[in-house]
């Protein structure tokens, strides 16, 4: 047995640790220069594992040729399923198709419909790219990734750490019980969000509606978008687009036993 002062075999020395910082700068980098220049962008996200003659594959392909003709270029994770059909709709169109590759342990094939191709070690680099190239999210049915994608985009929005912007749900069957989760655990027997919360996202299975939000927040971003960083104060936006935001304040802990 291993002695009670080993370290655990999966430590990292301190020296491997900061020259990872490297790789870590490298992909912020090279992201930030290459997406600068996407134009209005919107990220979709949504199961690895849907085919191409599945229901929400199709969807997202008629959807993200709807959003090039409209000239928003389209962000995928650059894998199979749906975030295939998004970048084949938007390639397809002739509009900008962005794929964010992410490495993994397993052997895996990026879709072929990427006018614009990035890959990326670690996911939180890559997630930075999502938020803060898009001006807004469309979530079609999928697993944890997908569900990961939803729920940051919830909280950055609710805390106010990014401007309020569309997260269009795609998929009632799917996304409906969610919704009434939310509603009966987190909001009504737990008290965990606020009533205003669940008015966060819009639930459709309508394509036309979704392409209403969509564009419609297009033209309200192109509207305010000399106003939209202010030089200074907590609107201020940060290198990765969040909100600056001030500082915790620090608490006191009251010593009761000396009053």
């Amino acid at each position: 047995m291993p002695g009670r002062n080993s370290k655990p075999i999966n430590a990292w020395s301190s020296n491997e640790d900061t020259w990872r910082i490297f790789r870590i700068m490298a992909e912020f980098v090279e992201g930030f220069d290459v997406m600068s220049s996407v134009g209005p962008a919107i990220s979709i996200f949504g199961s690895a594992r849907s085919s191409p003659d599945t229901k929400y594959y199709k969807m997202a392909e008629d959807l993200s040729g709807r959003l090039a003709r409209h000239g928003m270029s389209v962000i995928t994770g650059g894998g199979p399923g749906i975030m295939e059909a998004a970048n084949k709709g938007a390639y397809e169109a002739g509009g900008v198709s962005i794929g964010l590759n992410i490495s993994l342990p397993m052997e895996q094939v990026t879709n072929p419909y990427q006018s614009i191709s990035l890959n990326f070690h670690y996911f939180f680099c890559r997630k930075v790219m999502f938020v803060k190239y898009a001006m807004a999210f469309v979530c079609f049915p999928g697993g944890f990734g997908t569900m990961d994608e939803f729920f940051e985009a919830m909280t950055l929005i609710q805390t106010g750490k990014i401007a309020h912007f569309p997260v269009v749900l795609i998929g009632k069957e799917f996304w409906t019980p969610m919704r009434d989760w939310a509603h009966k655990t987190m909001l009504e027997e737990f008290h965990t969000i606020n009533p205003e919360d669940l008015s966060l996202f819009t639930l459709t299975d309508d394509l036309d509606e979704a392409l209403d939000v969509l564009v419609k927040n297009k033209e309200e971003v192109q509207v305010a978008a000399p106003a939209s960083n202010a030089p200074n104060g907590r609107d201020r936006l940060t290198a990765e687009g969040t909100r600056m935001g001030v500082p915790p304040t620090r608490s006191i802990v009251r010593n009761e036993s000396s009053r």
